[in-house]
C-alpha cells in the first residue's frame, strides 16, 4: 500500500508540473523534457509514471477536476446551516471563477485542455464528463428554489442551468484576459443571481467564503482549498462541479 500511495503522489506532483507549464505556454508547449525538468526528475523517470504525453495529460485533467470540486465542497461548507437554494448556487458558481492564484491557474488550465479537447478525443470525453452531473446540480437548486417560492417556477429549467455554467465560463475567460477583474466577475454573478431570483442585490448570508465583497477596485481575494463532507444541500453532486 505504501508504494501505492507513493506512486500516486508523484503522479500528482508531475501534473502540477505540467499545469505550471501550460498555464503559460499551452499544453502544446510542455514537452515530456519539460514536464520532468519543472518536476525535478529525469526523462526516463517520468516515463516510469506515464508512458507517453497522452496518458500523462488526461490524468492531469482528471486530477485538477478533482482538485476543483473540492475547491466547490469547500466554499458549500463555508455556507451557513441549511444553506438557501441561491447560497448553493453562487457557492458552486463563484468556485469555478478564477478567483486566486490556485484557482486562476486552474482556469488557465481548463483553457489549454479545451483548445487541445476540440482535436482529440479521450480529452473531449473527459472534459465533456462532468457537464451532465453539474447541469443536473443546478436545475436541481432551482427546481428546490421554485419550490420554496424564490424563484418562477418557468425559470427551473435545465436551459437555465445551462445559461449559468455558460456565464460563469465566459466570466472566467474575461478574467483571463484582463477584461475584468476577479471583483467584477462576482459583483457581474451577483448581479444576475439577483436578477434571476427577483431581487435587489446579492444578499448572501456567507459572503463569498473568503473572497471579499463590496465596490472598488478589482484585487485577487484567496479561498479556502480544503474538502468538506458531503452532507449538506449540494454538496452530493459537488464533484461534479470539478472542471478544467
Amino acid at each position: 500500500m505504501p508504494k501505492k500511495v507513493d506512486h500516486e503522489a508523484r503522479r500528482q506532483e508531475i501534473s502540477e508540473a505540467l499545469w505550471r507549464l501550460a498555464s503559460t505556454r499551452g499544453l502544446d508547449g510542455a514537452s515530456l523534457r519539460d514536464v520532468a525538468a519543472e518536476a525535478g526528475i529525469s526523462l526516463g523517470r517520468l516515463q516510469h509514471y506515464f508512458r507517453s504525453k497522452d496518458e500523462m495529460l488526461l490524468f492531469a485533467l482528471q486530477h485538477i477536476n478533482r482538485l476543483a470540486g473540492e475547491r466547490i465542497r469547500a466554499r458549500i461548507e463555508a455556507l451557513p446551516e441549511e444553506p438557501t437554494p441561491r447560497e448553493v448556487l453562487r457557492a458552486c458558481l463563484s468556485g469555478l471563477l478564477p478567483l486566486d492564484e490556485k484557482s486562476r491557474v486552474g482556469v488557465l488550465v481548463g483553457a489549454a485542455y479545451f483548445a487541445r479537447a476540440v482535436y482529440d478525443e479521450p480529452l473531449r470525453a473527459e472534459a465533456k464528463n462532468g457537464i451532465p452531473q453539474l447541469r443536473a446540480l443546478f436545475a436541481d437548486q432551482l427546481r428546490r428554489a421554485a419550490e420554496r417560492g424564490e424563484l418562477p417556477p418557468e425559470r427551473a429549467t435545465e436551459d437555465e442551468a445551462m445559461l449559468l455554467i455558460s456565464m460563469v465560463d465566459g466570466l472566467s475567460t474575461y478574467v483571463l484576459l484582463d477584461v475584468h477583474g476577479p471583483r467584477t466577475a462576482l459583483r457581474l454573478l451577483d448581479l444576475h443571481l439577483a436578477q434571476l431570483f427577483g431581487t435587489e442585490g446579492a444578499g448572501d448570508r456567507a459572503g463569498d467564503a473568503g473572497t471579499g465583497s463590496g465596490g472598488g477596485a478589482d484585487v485577487t481575494p484567496t479561498s479556502g482549498e480544503a474538502a468538506a463532507p458531503s452532507s449538506r444541500p449540494g454538496e452530493g453532486s459537488a464533484k461534479a462541479a470539478g472542471r478544467a
